[in-house]
């Protein structure tokens, strides 16, 4: 079991930075700050642990027009292998274009939220997941899959991401299967349905031996067979967007699983890879390699 596996559509993210403000009807306002890159999802958590030096798969959609191009060859770049799913003649993936202000962001997005994987497509994500150390986990239709790898001995792993219809009802089939999942505080509340993060992570235990609250700038609660704990942000990690915080984390966390690190640690390895992750626009501008990753938690060993 020697890679990491998951299955989502691809996005791509068209950054306008530094916006003066929104055009109005009509208007056009230029920008001197422009870059292209992949965006948040799935696919940025498997390209930040290429990045970590992990082999990667991702089943996802990919068409022949230039984003879809631009994609596969930034999954290439980042060690992520990418296994086509799409078989039409459209555009397949997600685009965004990213309005970044001084004081907010606005997007416009054309595409879907997840893939509608038919019996082919399930066959094919099964047979490139097989003998996966870790799948990553969202909603869609690869319940099934995800259930079949939980039984041979994959480490399940989900991200639901925000839904304003989210609750137990909804996601049990997902959180029974999943070894792990890692909501940040907004999503814990709402999943749970309790008031306050502390009960919302004890409201976890109904699945969870090993409970992860992300708490944004203030690092992550967690909650396992010793009690409860936080880690904390890392002080020299400064803010300037915070896309993709939520992807990066996961990535730093799956690195500590994935090297048998301990829960807390692996918890810290995430606050390390999210906190850097936010010190420049887009989800994926800013990131750590392996050495960086083992300098930093070294540093501030006993200080998280």
């Amino acid at each position: 079991m020697s890679f990491i596996v998951g299955a989502g559509a691809t996005n791509v993210d068209l950054l306008y930075k530094n916006m003066p403000k929104l055009p109005d009807i009509g208007e056009e306002v230029y920008t001197d700050d422009f870059s292209i890159q992949l965006g948040g999802g799935l696919p940025a958590t498997l390209i930040n642990l290429g990045r970590l030096g992990i082999k990667t798969k991702i089943a996802t959609e990919l068409g022949k027009d230039m984003f879809s191009s631009f994609a596969s060859e930034q999954f290439s770049s980042n060690g992520v292998t990418p296994l086509n799913l799409y078989h039409g003649d459209g555009i397949p993936l997600n685009i965004t274009s990213v309005i970044i202000l001084p004081q907010d962001r606005s997007f416009v997005t054309y595409g879907k939220e997840s893939i509608n994987p038919d019996s082919r497509a399930l066959d094919e994500f099964y047979n490139a997941a097989r003998g996966a150390r870790i799948c990553l986990m969202n909603p869609g239709g690869f319940t099934g899959v995800y259930r079949r790898l939980k039984s041979e001995g994959t480490v399940m792993v989900l991200d639901t991401g925000w839904d304003d219809e989210m609750s137990f009802g909804k996601y049990g089939d997902l959180l029974e299967i999943a070894d792990y999942y890692t909501p940040n505080q907004k999503e814990a509340l709402k999943i749970t349905g309790c008031s306050n993060v502390k009960d919302a992570a004890i409201s976890l235990r109904k699945y969870f031996d090993k409970v992860i609250i992300k708490l944004d700038k203030d690092g992550c609660l967690g909650l396992d067979e010793t009690g409860e704990f936080v880690c904390r942000s890392i002080d020299e990690f400064k803010c300037v967007d915070s896309t993709g915080a939520g992807d990066a984390f996961l990535a730093g966390f799956c690195y500590g699983l994935y090297h048998n690190y301990s829960f807390r640690d692996s918890i810290e390895f995430g606050n390390i890879t999210g906190g850097k992750a936010v010190t420049q626009a887009g989800a994926l501008s800013a990131y750590v390699n392996e050495k960086e990753l083992l300098e930093i938690k070294n540093r501030y060993e006993g200080v998280m």
